[in-house]
Formats: C-alpha cells, sequence, structure tokens
C-alpha cells in the first residue's frame, strides 16, 4: 500500500513515523514534509491541489491522509472524492465545523451540544458596544482558522477594546477576524477528545491534555501547543460517557440530519466544568502535538483504523491501546509564537537514546546540516507506564538539543498522578 501523507509539522511526522510500521504499507509520500519526516518517507515540494492530485494518480497513491485544517476547510477532500480517490478526513461541508466557530456555536446551539453562552459580532463598534455592559472575563474568538491563536481571555473592557482592535480592524488574522465569537468564560479542567469517525459509528481515542500558554505556569500568548500528556488524568470513565453521549454522538446525529457525512478526525477541546464537560472548539483533524502523544498509545495498525473510517466499517474494527502514558514538550524558537528567526543549526539530535521520540515540525535539511525553519522545531516525546519516568527522560532528552534561542516550557506533566493504570481509557465503539 502507498500512502501520501499531507503536512510538514510534528503532527504529520508523528502520522509518517505509526503509518512506517505498518507491514501494509510498502511507501510513504509526504507534501511537503521536513527534514525528520524525509527519513521516513519521500517528501515532494507542491502547494497547488491540482498538481497534488496529478501526483497521486502518476503514483498510484492509494490513500492520502490529511494533516492540517486549511486543506479540509478549503474542500480538498471534494476533490479526490470527484476523482474516485481515497482520502481521509472531512469533506468541506463537515470541516466548517472548525472553519467556522461561528457556524459550529450556532450548530452546537441548534443541536443541544453543551457549550458556553454566547453572542456573534459582525462590527467592531457592536461589539465594543457590548462590552459596556457585560461581565469580565470573557473570551474572543476570530470565527475563522487562525493557527491556533485566535481566542483571547480577557479581563476587563480595555484588553477586550484591544482585541477588538487587533482583530477586526487591524486584520491580526486576515478574513478570520470579520466575524468573532464573545462567549462566557468557563472555569475548569481543559481535555482534548478525540474520535475516529466513519459517518456513522465513532471510536474515541485516548484522552489527552495540551498546554497552550507560550510560558511556565500557563503564562504568556496562546500557541500552537507547548507540550501534551495522554491520558488526561481528570477524564474520568463517567465523563468520557457523558462526552460521548452528549456531544460526538449529538454531532454525529445533528449533521446526519443535515445530511452531511463526517469522515476523519471529530477533536472536541473541552472544558471540565462543575456542570460537566462542555465544548471549547471543535477541530476536523488530528491535533498537534496531541498526536504526538495520543499515536505512541494506539497498539492497532493506524492504517487499518483509516481504511475503516474511509469505508464506512469503523464499527467492525477493533481498536485497542496500550497501557501506558505518553509525554510531548515542544521546543521553539526564540519569539515564538510571534516573530522568530530561522536557520540555526540543530545539535544534539544523535545523542537522544531510543527509547524518546523525536517528531520535527519547523526543520529543514541543508549542506550544513538540520536547521530551525519554524516557531514549533521540535517535539520531544516518551511513554512509560508513569508519567514521571516519561517527564524524566523528555527533559533529559531536551538537555542534549540545542540550537540558538531554543526555548521549551520547564512544566510539562509536573505534579501529575503517576500510575497508567489509574487512568480511564475510551477505546470502545459507540454505534
Amino acid at each position: 500500500m502507498k500512502i501520501l501523507v499531507l503536512g510538514s509539522g510534528g503532527r504529520e511526522h508523528a502520522l509518517v513515523w505509526k503509518l512506517s510500521h505498518s507491514p501494509e504499507v510498502d511507501k510513504i509520500f509526504c507534501i511537503p514534509g521536513n527534514a525528520g519526516i524525509s527519513s521516513l518517507a519521500h517528501c515532494v515540494e507542491i502547494k497547488d491541489t491540482e498538481r497534488i492530485l496529478n501526483f497521486v494518480k502518476e503514483n498510484k497513491i492509494d490513500i492520502t491522509l490529511v494533516g492540517p485544517e486549511a486543506p479540509l476547510v478549503n474542500g480538498i477532500v471534494d476533490k479526490f472524492e470527484k476523482e474516485n480517490l481515497k482520502i481521509f478526513g472531512p469533506n468541506k461541508e463537515a470541516a466548517m465545523i472548525e472553519g467556522s466557530k461561528v457556524f459550529a456555536k450556532l450548530f452546537m446551539e441548534k443541536h443541544g451540544i453543551p457549550t458556553a453562552n454566547f453572542r456573534v459580532f459582525e462590527s467592531p463598534n457592536a461589539a465594543e458596544k457590548y462590552f459596556l455592559s457585560t461581565d469580565f472575563p470573557i473570551v474572543i474568538k476570530a470565527d475563522g482558522l487562525a493557527a491556533g491563536k485566535g481566542a483571547f481571555v480577557v479581563k476587563n473592557r480595555d484588553e477586550a477594546f484591544e482585541v477588538i482592535d487587533k482583530v477586526m480592524r487591524q486584520k491580526l488574522f486576515g478574513d478570520s477576524g470579520d466575524r468573532i465569537i464573545v462567549e462566557r468564560f468557563l472555569k475548569g479542567r481543559e481535555v482534548s477528545a478525540l474520535a475516529f469517525c466513519d459517518g456513522k459509528s465513532i471510536v474515541p481515542m485516548v484522552s489527552s491534555m495540551d498546554y497552550k500558554k507560550a510560558y511556565d505556569s500557563d503564562l504568556g500568548p496562546n500557541t500552537g501547543g507547548m507540550g501534551a500528556i495522554a491520558p488526561a488524568p481528570h477524564y474520568t470513565k463517567d465523563i468520557a460517557s457523558i462526552t460521548i453521549r452528549n456531544i460526538f454522538l449529538n454531532v454525529i446525529e445533528g449533521l446526519q440530519r443535515e445530511g452531511i457525512s463526517y469522515k476523519g478526525v471529530l477533536y472536541a477541546g473541552l472544558m471540565i466544568t462543575e456542570n460537566g464537560p462542555k465544548v471549547l472548539e471543535f477541530n476536523c483533524r488530528f491535533g498537534d502535538p496531541e498526536t504526538q502523544v495520543i499515536l505512541p498509545l494506539l497498539k492497532t495498525d493506524l492504517s487499518h483504523v483509516v481504511q475503516a473510517v474511509i469505508e464506512g466499517e469503523l464499527a467492525h474494527c477493533p481498536v485497542e491501546w496500550f497501557d501506558s502514558v505518553s509525554l510531548c514538550v515542544v521546543a521553539v524558537s526564540q519569539g515564538y509564537p510571534l516573530k522568530y528567526r530561522k536557520g540555526f543549526k540543530i545539535l544534539g539530535l544523535n545523542e537522544i537514546d531510543d527509547d524518546v521520540m523525536i517528531f520535527h515540525a519547523g526543520t529543514k535539511r541543508t549542506d550544513q546540516g538540520i536547521v530551525t525553519n519554524g516557531g514549533r522545531v521540535l517535539s520531544v516525546c516518551a511513554t512509560d507506564s508513569h508519567f514521571s519516568k516519561a517527564r524524566a527522560r523528555v527533559y533529559r532528552s531536551l538537555k542534549k538539543i540545542r540550537f540558538e534561542g531554543m526555548r521549551y516550557r520547564k512544566d510539562i506533566g509536573a505534579n501529575l498522578s503517576d500510575s497508567s493504570s489509574e487512568f480511564h481509557r475510551s477505546v470502545e465503539v459507540t454505534p
């Protein structure tokens, strides 16, 4: 079997790495890939969707797996399916659950999916008028895609005005900020709950939790993710059951009632409140860095699950997980998530022990070796029976890796319950 993975981040490196363990996968391609992926897959630099389609046909690729959200929201699945080519991911209509936060919130309101109370604004003046009478803190979100950086928790009116000015007037996220969501701030603990979906059935994955803030103690601006753990200790069996019943099944059934078939990965970013789990956002793909901690725990051949999703046979595909925990820390460039420089040589990669996984993100091969090529550069990951052991190996490895301006959080996975046997694992197939 030949498989193509689209994307260039740590998520895509983890996907390629997992697929490379399948005895049924003969060759892996990646567009565009990165320095780490190139050691496992044939990487090609193609940007145009039509050229990607031609590449798939010419190389007789059996399945294409889409990593990032933008191609899905822009309708790459629809174009592949029109050509009768197998592709893993939701079509354009289904991907709107991530592509538009306004669409997602109105959908949740319509189908009784628990989420924070909200208002939609298309005018910055109208939003600012609302701030004169509302209580704080609140959350302001850009409607469209913003690379995980489009949500702002604001504590007072001045901060709210500043965010509105940046998002709606200065166009920090371009057209994605033409509309905004203003929603009630929810208190609790966050969980990333992902599930495989084939349009009829869902199979929940092991839960995870990412660390979004740039600095230790959850300080600083939001990022695409500075680290992650799996499973999330506070995602209990009871909470998982409520999530499956009130959220995942409601989403699938609601989409079906609207004539939308959802195939691929459905990612629910949850806040576990005193009133149960509520949805913060939906994503239409694997998370990053959640994928880097989830896939090492997947015992089942990933290619089998991908095929079952595409063919609508997920209910007949047993999915098993290792009884372990997983932890990941992301090394980033100085200045991330704002301005940063590229092109610094990365040292120490050949000094890492075999029981630690290095998933490349912003890296590139040059004549001088592997250099930095993005904000999030490397995900350093380990699995074990105890978080403390996995964490020790990850941070020990990070001390061996060096590049100019390298920075990472020192508190990922600190103060966690330790034994993997304590955590609930959502592995049942739910029709």
